[in-house]
């Protein structure tokens, strides 16, 4: 299977695509400083109220919103170290209400084997934590609607081919690596490196030389000691350990050997990626490769036609059935639909053929999208048992490919399947739109930053057609304050890139998504400020 990584830089936003057979499966954005992801930050942080009922607390470190921590992620060693091996760096999205206790089930001996107090393992949060104290947590889930981070004090250190564990002392390879000699050798290496604190071989390590593990686990165990020294000489809250950028963690999580080429198209980006590989996966670097095309990268490979489709609440099926995907702050609900397709036997018939496609499509669009949480699929009822068993295996094997955990229940007799699916960062959905200024956030529109980005790509293909000639950009007024605003900079760099000049203009008659580019010159508030200047 052909499968290619993109990453399309910016100054003011970096995209990457994951692209299998020529169709995106995985997409991620982070837009400047203000956009930059927290998943993987460390904190000095102040416990700022504790909730007795229901076992967790407050924390500032730092953000608009208070972080939230639970007792299980200031004591539970078991589920963290579960959560690391079945998919490093990658949190738990079970329902935060309907948890279980991280150590229920375990023997005596198990809290001491993963270098956890007895009384620890049980006790209440209240007696393991005092309000004004100050702990170093890491961030475990990103700010989701008007839900502050997720933190914990079980801090984590991914590297290439290791997660290092502060607290837990256990040593463990990854799930995926599923050819037992290979398990066996991985933890032979890192038996003989383990110092006082725990490790995980991730899918990475696979076929790594000794010498290369060892590397890397006191690299991990360097920068620890150092997180640590540092936090000792801050007050709270503070900023402790920031986590790599998007394209360098697009590099660590998803560049493996299974992803065929690693294609950028920024010249100090791909010179930044090259000494990543060379120091920490050499037998990658030959795939690494410099787009210098005067398209863009995401056009060439048809990543924003797949990314308009991942916008759309209604999602088409060849057959001629479709699904309707709906997202609230609770779960997602995804409804399948025969649309135009009749079939051309009997109805049973009919239903399971669409039910059986529109499983394909579920699994992809839960992957593409990053849906998470609960997640509720009603699909075409169906009279026989065998065929709501047969949708609902097709389902678990399509998941397969996914790296969210997933959870699936069996089909009801009503036709529904629940499910869950770990997330930890927003959707496509709430990372590319904002709600609506005409309907009180009824509905979604592209935000304003999202429209004139897109509006900047677009030129970058206009301008393949007028080579050399100045451009006019015409949108609505309020998108030309964002231009002028928070613009400037991506509008400089755009012109400096394409070696020629652009005018803005406001535009009342457009709606707020359009804009519309044309060749000349065009007097405009921006090029007279530009002039006085």
């Amino acid at each position: 299977m052909s499968s290619d990584l993109l990453i399309n830089y910016r100054p003011y936003e970096t995209r990457v695509a994951l692209v299998e057979n020529g169709l995106l499966v995985e997409f991620q954005v982070e837009r400047g400083a203000r956009g930059a992801g927290l998943l993987g930050n460390i904190y000095q942080g102040r416990v700022i109220r504790i909730l007795p009922g229901l076992q967790a607390a407050f924390v500032d470190i730092g953000l608009d919103k208070a972080a939230f921590l639970y007792v299980d992620d200031l004591r539970g060693g078991e589920r963290e170290f579960n959560r690391l091996l079945g998919q490093a760096v990658v949190d738990d999205d079970e329902d935060d209400l309907n948890r279980e206790p991280a150590l229920t089930g375990l023997d005596p001996d198990e809290p001491m084997r993963l270098g956890i107090e007895p009384e620890i393992a049980t006790a209440p949060i209240e007696t393991l934590l005092t309000e004004g104290q100050q702990i170093l947590v890491q961030v475990s889930k990103e700010p989701m609607g008007q839900k502050g981070a997720r933190v914990t004090t079980h801090i984590s250190l991914p590297g290439r081919r290791l997660v290092f564990m502060s607290k837990i002392l256990h040593l463990g390879v990854s799930r995926r690596i599923e050819d037992e000699n290979e398990r066996q050798r991985l933890r032979d290496i890192l038996d003989s490196i383990r110092g006082d604190h725990g490790l995980i071989a991730r899918t990475a390590a696979e076929g790594a030389t000794d010498y290369e593990i060892q590397a890397e686990a006191n690299y991990l165990t360097h920068l620890w000691r150092k997180i640590v020294s540092e936090a000792e000489n801050v007050r709270a809250p503070n900023l402790i350990h920031l986590e790599l950028d998007a394209t360098l963690k697009a590099v660590r999580d998803i560049f493996t050997d299974q992803v065929e080429r690693l294609i950028l198209d920024d010249a100090e980006q791909f010179a930044k990626v090259k000494k990543f590989l060379e120091t920490f996966a050499p037998a990658l670097a030959s795939a690494l490769t410099l787009y210098e095309g005067s398209e863009p990268l995401f056009s060439v490979y048809d990543v924003e036609a797949d990314l308009a489709r991942a916008l759309n609440r209604k999602v088409w099926l060849k057959s001629g059935g479709y699904l309707v995907i709906d997202s609230t702050e609770a779960l997602t609900v995804v409804d399948v639909n025969t649309g135009r397709y009749v079939g051309r036997h009997n109805f049973e018939e009919t239903i399971l053929k669409t039910n059986l496609e529109a499983v394909r499509e579920i699994a992809y669009q839960l992957r593409l999208r990053n849906l998470g949480g609960l997640i509720v699929i009603d699909f075409i009822d169906m009279k026989k048992e065998a065929n709501r068993e047969r949708v609902f295996t097709a389902l678990k094997e399509s998941l397969l490919r996914d790296k969210g955990k997933t959870k699936v229940l069996p089909m009801s007799e009503l036709g529904l399947i629940e499910m869950t699916r770990k997330r930890t960062r927003e959707n496509i959905d709430r990372l590319l739109r904002e709600p609506c200024i005409y309907c009180q956030g009824q509905g979604y529109l592209l935000s304003r930053v999202s429209v004139l980005l897109q509006a900047f790509r677009e030129m970058e293909i206009a301008a393949c057609d007028y080579p050399g000639q100045p451009l006019t950009l015409s949108v609505h007024p309020l998108i030309r304050d964002v231009i002028l605003d928070e613009g400037r900079g991506a509008l400089e760099d755009l012109e400096k890139r394409l070696k020629t000049t652009i005018a803005i203009k406001a535009d009342e008659s457009l709606p707020m998504e359009a804009h519309l580019i044309e060749p000349g010159r065009s007097q405009d508030l921006w090029a007279g400020q530009r002039q006085r200047s």
